[in-house]
């Protein structure tokens, strides 16, 4: 009787377990759907179809030990400045990791663009952009921003986009894909789990690991710097 009780007992455990992964499989599924066919739609790749807005918003990405921007964040600042140039926006939320003092993206972000020619009165930083979801939540909550257009790879678009809009902001999303990156196919499995935990940022309403003091998108950009 014993030798049966256990054999039913791990049964029942295995069709536990099997209940619990295949749960955790739809939820992963339905997560990256929601997030992809809700955002679609507000993602451009060519710079007429973007609409007029006040900021850009570049979420940070790899810097290299000389503070000089990894392919994937140059080819965002470029595509930045191309709206910048051409009168789309008028401001720069550069956010992104700043955690440490040996890791800066955001005044290697500045840095970039500065040496393109763009002015600091239009360059704000944001240092505690750790995550995609602290960058949008920063952007509404301490920079007062209310319309966006995101500048990131179509990859990271859906994401940033679903978030943004989730959390009140009208944005709208431009498309720096400019070339062929090595990292690309372990980057969009990546993402697809990233969706998940935004998913459920988003769903409990979580606040980013800093708040800080407001500064206005629309005032003196000086006091973003670091």
């Amino acid at each position: 009787m014993i030798r049966l009780h256990d054999k039913l007992s791990k049964c029942r455990l295995k069709k536990i377990f099997r209940y619990l992964i295949l749960c955790l499989v739809v939820l992963f599924v339905f997560a990256n759907i929601i997030i992809y066919i809700s955002s679609g739609k507000y993602i451009h790749s060519k710079i007429d179809k973007v609409p007029q807005s006040y900021t850009a918003l570049i979420p940070g990405a790899s810097v290299y030990a000389s503070g000089e921007p990894s392919p994937i964040l140059a080819d965002r600042l470029d595509k930045g400045l191309e709206l910048y140039k051409s009168g789309k926006i008028k401001r720069f939320l550069l956010s992104g990791d700043h955690g440490t003092r040996t890791y800066d993206e955001v005044n290697g972000m500045k840095k970039y663009l500065e040496k393109k020619g763009v002015p600091d009165s239009v360059l704000f930083t944001d240092h505690a952009g750790f995550d995609t979801y602290s960058s949008m939540v920063r952007a509404r909550d301490v920079f007062e921003v209310d319309s966006v257009i995101i500048v990131t790879q179509k990859f990271h678009l859906h994401r940033a986009l679903y978030i943004a809009r989730k959390k009140g902001l009208e944005a709208y999303g431009y498309s720096s894909d400019m070339r062929k990156y090595s990292s690309i196919n372990y980057l969009k499995i990546r993402e697809t789990f990233a969706n998940v935990k935004a998913f459920f940022e988003v769903l409990f309403n979580v606040s980013p690991k800093f708040g800080g003091e407001k500064i206005p998108i629309r005032g003196d950009s000086s006091k973003s710097f670091d």
